[in-house]
């Protein structure tokens, strides 16, 4: 299989030197003369992840930063970027993504190349030009870990992580399990590639970055499966769905959300529900500390497995075994399908204590964790299990994604969350 992956790359790759470049969005979907080996080769499947590789800068001042001058402190250089801590966070958790993104050839482009390589991960897909600077992320963190201020530069991103380069992949995009989007790339990219994946029926993951990229979910939310906002990034996709229907009700949310389980998702319901009466399948609400709301109007839609037909090799197939052991699906039997557009199933999977050193790439690991073990067999709900035991283990970390997780560990932390989930919400709403 091998051998015929590495045969069908360099078709692939003759086959872009010798195709004219498409010049829209909508001629990325026509056939091409791969597209019988591509459907025949759909059992060696792996997930692709597109979206930032960021080099971040953290610093931590020992003392309350002061106007007008430097405060002492630590500086840490840091492989980030959404999309690549989710692609390395899926690699050490035995997942084999192929990853898509731009960079350029500087400092930053490659410090953070060079570790992607390695690790003997693809680079195939990683553009790195001199026409690109690297993107890159300064935040100030304050003692709890938590970002205090910060600046992007993201603009290499959207304007080079473009459709025609992603159109080039086309090949490993209709064969993947699941693609996974952040939502750095601009509008046009985004588009194309939803319409791509959608010509192969490919589940596609869109996770929303920040509060003001999390509003491109308007113009390609019929072709989202899964989404992973936090709870602003909720609000601001519901108000960018449906502008004003849910007007004043996250100011509402912020000075009440300190309540029980029950009460926290009848105050993000309308908005959950928004989103899925658009078309969006599961929303993953991350609450921080709280965990995940996890959510559908089909319940038994998080019973079953996603990917019919895993490859189980080495430490995945070894996180399979010590998770669909102890996490059985028929804890949830009650998640039966649900008939009707205004109809929720909401479960709650509670946060893990950690010691937390630093709260930068918690969400990335939880996403990046549970495609890992969706693609290795799990249902979504054992996997966001496992999400968020990895979210336990970054937050202990110095990096945004450990160096190495300890799979027994993790594998026990998601046995808690399991056992502890519960339904919060199973009717019409």
């Amino acid at each position: 299989m091998a051998a015929e992956r590495r045969a069908q790359r360099r078709i692939q790759s003759l086959y872009r030197h010798l195709s004219p470049q498409a010049s829209d969005a909508s001629s990325l979907l026509q056939p091409t003369v791969l597209r019988a080996e591509r459907l025949s080769l759909r059992d060696g499947r792996q997930a692709v992840v597109i979206g930032g590789m960021v080099l971040d800068i953290h610093a931590l001042p020992f003392s309350p930063p002061a106007p007008g001058t430097t405060t002492p402190g630590k500086v840490h250089y840091v492989l980030g970027g959404v999309a690549r801590s989710i692609a390395d966070c899926m690699s050490k958790l035995g997942g084999k993504p192929f990853f898509i993104s731009a960079m350029g050839l500087d400092m930053a482009g490659n410090h953070l190349l060079e570790h992607w390589r390695s690790t003997g991960r693809p680079i195939e897909g990683i553009l790195q030009t001199q026409d690109i600077t690297t993107a890159v992320v300064c935040c100030v963190l304050d003692p709890n870990g938590e970002v205090a201020a910060g600046v992007a530069s993201f603009e290499s991103i959207e304007r080079f992580l473009t459709a025609e380069w992603i159109q080039q992949f086309r090949y490993e995009i209709s064969s993947a399990p699941v693609v996974m989007v952040d939502a750095n790339l601009n509008d046009r990219a985004l588009e194309a590639l939803c319409r791509l994946a959608a010509g192969d029926n490919i589940p596609l993951w869109f996770e929303p970055v920040s509060v003001s990229k999390s509003k491109k979910i308007a113009s390609i939310v019929k072709y989202v499966t899964y989404v992973s906002p936090s709870e602003d990034e909720l609000f601001a996709m519901a108000d960018a769905l449906s502008p004003g229907k849910l007007y004043g009700l996250s100011e509402r949310y912020r000075s009440e959300k300190n309540c029980p389980a029950e009460s926290h998702i009848n105050m993000l319901k309308p908005a959950i529900v928004l989103l899925l009466e658009k078309g969006i399948k599961i929303v993953v609400v991350t609450i921080g500390a709280r965990g995940v709301f996890l959510c559908s109007k089909e319940g038994s839609i998080l019973t079953r497995a996603v990917v019919e037909k895993p490859q189980r090799l080495g430490i995945s197939s070894e996180l399979h075994k010590l998770i669909s052991s102890d996490c059985p699906s028929q804890k949830f039997h009650d998640a039966k399908h649900i008939e009707g557009t205004s109809r929720l199933f909401a479960l709650h999977l509670p946060g893990l204590p950690a010691s937390v050193k630093k709260l930068t790439g918690a969400g990335d690991c939880l996403v990046g964790a549970t495609l890992a073990s969706v693609c290795e067999g799990l249902n979504v709900i054992q996997a966001i299990s496992v999400g968020i035991a990895a979210a336990k283990a970054t937050v202990e970390a110095d990096s945004n994604v450990p160096l190495m997780f300890d799979l027994v560990g993790v594998a026990d932390d998601a046995r808690s969350v399991y056992s502890a989930a519960k339904v919060v919400h199973n009717g019409p709403v």
